[in-house]
């Protein structure tokens, strides 16, 4: 009985599955659906808030009682508030808190966190039962509350949310790095490495860091999108931005009371939240997969 000259099933999977492992990572990116998105709204969220800075359709803080609640037009793209400030503006403008709660909050929380995690991992002991119990103390007091305690303390603004979501993103990069780190520890190079002579500082820096870089560069885009959700709830209490500084926290606050009035004044806001920590997400999806391509095998096309 003569073979048949195709391969089976299982061999034709296992083939495409190594073709998709072995595909270089630029290549696996372009055909990720996730991270094209999350990159086309990530990028949209940041060309807005750059080009606010230098342009808006009306100053952000230019009121016209007459215009009160105006729906959009060719004079104002998506209408006016409660006040006549027009929204497309106010929408801008506040893309720059979003961003700028973003980035500085998770830098805090990666420098502070990754550097913690890995002096766990490397000195073990007493040291890694001290960081992981501080780390543990932190997760009680989360952004909200942490801002509530500050705000007591010094006033609300948008310098308390950056500490207060600063703060709480800590004990995530801590505890990421620290379990990432630990494994590498007990890799082979690592083992080299001692013997070469190296200390512990040395290979913490040389080997386990340029390990560890990616899965936290993925957590940071997970907390970027957590920041901008914090950082509109702090708003939307009063803990955040303050007026007249637009944040999109803030118009979904004044537009509770108007909502069977002027539906438009929460969608908008509303809509430019969910896509920015949409686009987030899927740009940290998209960045794990293309990383481990363990993951974006059974994913890709």
């Amino acid at each position: 009985m003569q073979k048949s000259s195709r391969p089976s099933a299982v061999t034709a999977a296992t083939t495409a599955a190594s073709a998709a492992v072995t595909l270089p990572p630029r290549r696996r990116a372009r055909r990720h659906a996730n991270l094209a998105l999350g990159l086309l709204l990530t990028g949209l969220l940041l060309l807005v808030a750059l080009v606010s800075l230098v342009w808006t359709p009306h100053p952000p803080g230019e009121q016209n009682p007459r215009l009160r609640m105006a729906p959009p037009s060719s004079a104002h793209w998506l209408g006016t508030d409660a006040y006549g400030h027009d929204m497309a503006s106010q929408l801008m403008v506040g893309a720059q808190s979003s961003v700028l709660v973003g980035v500085i909050a998770v830098a805090i929380g990666l420098l502070a966190g990754t550097l913690l995690g890995l002096l766990a991992a490397a000195r073990k002991g007493w040291v890694e039962e001290l960081v992981m119990r501080v780390a543990d103390l932190t997760f009680a007091f989360p952004a909200i509350l942490t801002a509530i305690m500050l705000n007591a303390a010094y006033g609300s603004g948008l310098g308390i949310s950056i500490v207060a979501i600063g703060i709480a993103s800590i004990p995530v990069f801590a505890r990421i790095s620290r379990a990432s780190a630990k494994a590498i520890w007990e890799r082979d190079f690592i083992l080299a490495a001692r013997a070469c002579g190296k200390g512990p500082l040395a290979i913490t820096l040389e080997h386990v860091l340029p390990n560890v870089a990616p899965i936290l560069i993925v957590q940071a885009t997970i907390q970027f999108a957590i920041a901008i959700l914090a950082e509109a709830a702090l708003s939307y209490l009063g803990l955040g931005t303050q007026y007249p500084a637009p944040s999109w926290g803030r118009m979904l606050q004044e537009a509770q009371s108007l909502m069977f009035q002027a539906p438009l004044l929460s969608v908008i806001p509303g809509v430019a939240i969910a896509l920015s920590v949409l686009g987030l997400n899927l740009l940290g999806d998209g960045l794990r997969d293309v990383i481990d391509p363990k993951l974006s095998a059974g994913r890709l096309p």
